[in-house]
């Protein structure tokens, strides 16, 4: 009897991708086998996220789609888990009754044995835990990248945002020791992994569980002090907890790169206070400032929500002045919609969806044009790009490939004829040549490439050959994207 095949598609956040790789890595140690390019699942895995809007809807018309699948194929198995699934429980099962299992955030590791009992039962499984028994990362994971990974060094969050439902779903936070989290980067570099993004719903709170307020500057330190580990990225922080030892740390710490995404939310002191965000707008920038006088080469991105409840046009003026004065390398911005269950979603002077719109259409065009012109101040600096995971492209006789600066700017850059093609994993150096509002082009200077041991790993896998050790690994953590780590937007819920 052949394997039975599985699929996990998700939605939402950095935290739903990488517990995505932990339920495929899961999967694969009870046996089952990812399924082939263009082929039907055994099992589909869906891994929600209740922040964005119309997340119910889309997840529904899913399942709805792969109703008559299932019906023409007997065994089939369909999972939901996440956040979404942590929020409506039975709700899944009663609108659509074809669902086999439902499973929450705090209990991904149950899902083998409940598709298993499923089966065995012939009636859907529902396992919804209440608070966190075993922390993620001891769970088996399957990596999709070789040489850039997530480390987890918490899960939960303590923050009380009126408009997100992270908290009530995920948890209070829970840290995982200094000694733990350094074990599982040791362990990823000697595999090959370049780079690392520490990963949290607020990074730099780190410590509070074990009572150690400079934790995470020191988590920082400590991680620069590992052989062979050449960029560590952390997301996302939150401005009330930003500290200078961070900062130094930053600055301080070679293979801690200089990019820092920290959410905004508003620019408006009058907002941030009815949102719950505990800094105000001259705090904000002036965190900013210290970043930018000890590092003045930081890319620094954010999160933006427009037309919060009570917002007026003189808010929203003053989000605008804070994104001229920051001058952001990108920004992720939002229009506000209600989430159930959220404060927010019952407050009064709900702003107008034309007027939101409009709204955000000002800040977008804004955003844009800083966004351009910092790129533009890149034009002629000579870059590391770390090759992004993708075959590339050719333009007529021009070899085209995609990566990420040490900044985390996205570039992509040509090949001149002749030269050696970098794999993913591999080190290209680069000259900017041209600059666009979300990336750069590098169509000029080309100065060779650097081989790395994730490279090698890439070529492997890409060969057939069996995955590198620690792609699938019963052992805490090991995770990463399918490309080079980049600024996930946290749907205004995180951060």
């Amino acid at each position: 009897m052949s394997a039975r095949s599985y699929e996990v598609r998700t939605y939402g956040c950095q935290m739903n991708i990488h517990d995505s790789e932990r339920l495929s890595g899961l999967l694969e140690d009870a046996g089952y086998v990812r399924v082939g390019e263009g082929e039907q699942a055994d099992v589909v895995v869906f891994n929600t996220c209740a922040v964005r809007e119309n997340a119910d809807n889309r997840l529904y018309g899913n399942l709805g789609h792969l109703a008559p699948v299932k019906k023409a194929r007997p065994g089939m198995q369909i999972a939901v888990g996440g956040c979404l699934a942590q929020k409506d429980r039975g709700e899944i099962t009663r609108r659509a009754p074809w669902v086999d299992v439902v499973f929450g955030t705090h209990n991904i590791g149950s899902l083998p044995a409940l598709l298993e009992r499923a089966r065995h039962n012939e009636e859907a499984q529902i396992e919804i835990l209440e608070s966190l028994e075993v922390f993620p990362s001891t769970l088996p994971t399957r990596r999709e990248s070789p040489y850039a990974a997530w480390v987890s060094v918490s899960v939960g969050c303590n923050n009380t945002c009126t408009f997100c439902i992270v908290p009530s779903l995920r948890g209070k936070e829970r840290d995982r020791r200094p000694g733990e989290v350094l074990a599982e980067v040791e362990a990823l570099v000697a595999e090959g992994v370049l780079e690392v993004t520490l990963l949290g719903q607020n990074v730099n709170s780190y410590g509070a569980e074990f009572g150690d307020r400079l934790a995470f500057g020191k988590l920082l330190r400590a991680c620069g002090a590992i052989d062979g580990l050449e960029r560590v990225r952390f997301t996302s922080p939150h401005p009330k907890d930003f500290t200078d030892d961070v900062i130094a740390a930053m600055a301080e710490t070679p293979n801690v790169m200089h990019s820092l995404h920290m959410p905004l939310q508003s620019g408006s002191d009058a907002v941030l206070r009815a949102m719950r965000r505990s800094y105000r707008q001259e705090r904000y920038l002036a965190i900013i400032d210290r970043v930018r006088a000890a590092m003045p080469d930081a890319a620094i991105t954010t999160d933006i929500i427009v037309g919060f409840p009570g917002e007026t046009e003189a808010d929203f003026r003053q989000t605008l002045d804070v994104v001229r004065a920051a001058r952001f390398a990108g920004a992720f911005t939002f229009q506000y919609s209600p989430r159930p269950g959220t404060p927010a979603a019952g407050m009064p002077d709900q702003v107008p969806k034309a007027v939101v719109q409009e709204r955000y259409t000002r800040l977008v065009a804004a955003q844009d044009a800083i966004a351009w012109a910092e790129n533009t101040r890149q034009v002629g600096r000579v870059l590391a790009v770390l090759v992004a995971e993708g075959e590339g492209r050719k333009d007529g006789a021009t070899h085209r490939l995609s990566g990420r600066a040490p900044d985390n700017r996205l570039v992509h850059f040509a090949l001149p004829p002749g030269a050696d093609v970098p794999r993913p994993g591999d080190v290209a150096t680069v000259q900017v040549t041209y600059a666009a509002p979300h990336h750069l082009v590098a169509d000029g200077h080309f100065g060779g490439v650097r081989r790395t041991r994730a490279g090698d790993a890439w070529e492997l896998r890409a060969g057939g050959t069996p995955a590198v050790p620690g792609v699938l690994l019963g052992m805490p953590g090991v995770g990463a994207p399918g490309a080079v780590p980049a600024p996930v937007p946290a749907g205004g819920a995180c951060g």
